[in-house]
């Protein structure tokens, strides 16, 4: 399956659950019942993935996590806010580019309309 494909699948858990619940519950929980749908799908999904930064022969685990890898192909970071500013995409662009994935999806469940809170960003690798 690729990533197209991977994403298609999130996207559509997630507007489902948003359609049940509508905005208002905590990141977490956001986070956990994707997580749990997408496995439901068959997909392998890890939840808060630690992902090092390395600068030539030193690596660094500073805190960077990835709230859910994917088919260990396509990087989700779940937003509970007001709305995605130019630091949520530069975080999860970081991730893609740290990462080596290709393909990344920002998706923010505090919106009455869950598409106006789903973003998606490829890697140039």
């Amino acid at each position: 399956m690729d990533e197209n494909e991977i994403s298609y699948k999130i996207i559509g858990a997630a507007i489902e659950l948003h359609k049940k619940y509508g905005p208002g519950l905590l990141e977490s929980a956001w986070e956990n019942a994707l997580a749990y749908e997408l496995r439901e799908m068959g997909l392998d999904v890890q939840q808060q993935v630690g992902l090092p930064f390395i600068h030539k022969e030193m690596k660094m685990d500073v805190g960077y996590r990835i709230d859910l890898l994917v088919e260990n192909k396509v990087i989700v970071e779940v937003k509970n806010v007001e709305s995605l500013t130019e630091v949520h995409q530069a975080q999860l662009l970081t991730y893609l580019k740290l990462s080596g994935k290709k393909l990344g999806l920002l998706i923010n469940f505090n919106k009455v309309i869950l598409k106006d809170g789903i973003q998606r960003f490829a890697n140039n690798l």
